[in-house]
């Protein structure tokens, strides 16, 4: 009964963030949580690998790459 009850109120709460005006800034947290929670199902934590999976694609996939900056690149002058 507990699950069940687990299991509605997750679904508010995702369409509520889905609803939201605000930008959220998900990059890469979707497709950790999945793969997270896959792997954490497997051994019986699947909601725990999911927030943890959310975290590690959120931290990849803002991760620069190397080489790349931020900064333009001066001008030269010759």
């Amino acid at each position: 009964m507990n699950s069940k009850r687990n299991s509605k109120l997750l679904a508010a709460v995702f369409l509520v963030l889905a609803a939201s005006p605000a930008p959220v800034m998900a990059k890469g947290c979707i497709k950790g949580a999945i793969v997270g929670g896959v792997a954490g199902h497997m051994v019986g934590h699947g909601k725990m690998g999911a927030a943890a999976g959310c975290v590690v694609g959120h931290h990849n996939a803002n991760k620069t790459q190397p080489g790349a900056s931020d900064q333009p690149d001066a001008p030269q002058n010759r």
